[in-house]
C-alpha cells in the first residue's frame, strides 16, 4: 500500500480503465513505432556513414571521404531556394550538422530519451529536406514533372508529427529509458529535456 492509500496494482487498473489516457497496449503501440522511426534515423546515418550499399555505395560513404549531403543538395531542382541549397551542398557545416542530427534523432528515439529535444531537431530536419524536395511543385526548373504525388503531408510531415506525438505522450517510459531519464536531477531542473 503507498501512503495515499492505494496499491500499485489499483493503479495499473486505472491505466486499463475505459476512458483511460493511454491503454499498455497503446503504450506498448507507441514503443514500437518510437524505435522504428529511431531505426529510419539512425539507419540513414550509419549507412552514409559506412556505405552500407542501400542509398550509399562504400565509395561515397563518410569515412571514405563522401559527403553526406553533396549528392542531395546539389541536385535540389525544384522550389524557390535551390540556390541556397546548392551552396550548402557538401560543406563542412552541412555534412556534420545533418549526420550529427541524424545520429542524435535515432539515438534519443530508440532509447526514449530527450524526445521533446529529438522532436524538435526532426522537425527541423525534416523541414529542410520538405523545402528542398519541394513537394508543391508540379516540374522541376527544367519543365520536367518533379514526380511529387502529395504537395503537402509527405513522409517528411509525417515523420515530424510522429517524432511530435512520441514525445507528447511520454513513449519513451515504455521499453525505454524515459522513465529513468525522466527522474535524473538536471533533467528534473530542466523539464524541456524529458
Amino acid at each position: 500500500m503507498t501512503t495515499t492509500g492505494h496499491s500499485h496494482a489499483a493503479d495499473l487498473e486505472r491505466v486499463e480503465a475505459p476512458g483511460a489516457m493511454l491503454s499498455t497496449t497503446a503504450a506498448r503501440a507507441l514503443a514500437v513505432l518510437r524505435v522504428a522511426t529511431g531505426f529510419v534515423f539512425l539507419w540513414a546515418f550509419l549507412d552514409k556513414l559506412f556505405g552500407l550499399g542501400y542509398s550509399t555505395p562504400s565509395a561515397k560513404a563518410w569515412i571514405n571521404g563522401g559527403s553526406p549531403t553533396k549528392g542531395f543538395l546539389s541536385s535540389v531542382d525544384v522550389g524557390p531556394f535551390q540556390g541556397t541549397f546548392h551552396s550548402l551542398a557538401g560543406t563542412t557545416f552541412a555534412n556534420w550538422a545533418f549526420m550529427l542530427g541524424l545520429l542524435a534523432i535515432g539515438v534519443a528515439l530508440i532509447a526514449g530519451v530527450g524526445l521533446r529535444i529529438a522532436a524538435g531537431a526532426a522537425i527541423l530536419m525534416m523541414a529542410m529536406m520538405w523545402f528542398a524536395e519541394f513537394p508543391l511543385a508540379q516540374h522541376t526548373s527544367a519543365g520536367e514533372p518533379s514526380g511529387s504525388s502529395n504537395p503537402v503531408t509527405d513522409y517528411h510531415f509525417i515523420y515530424a508529427v510522429t517524432s511530435v506525438v512520441l514525445a507528447l505522450t511520454y513513449a519513451g517510459h515504455t521499453w525505454g529509458l524515459g522513465r529513468a531519464w525522466a527522474r535524473l536531477p538536471f533533467v528534473q531542473k530542466n523539464r524541456w529535456l524529458i
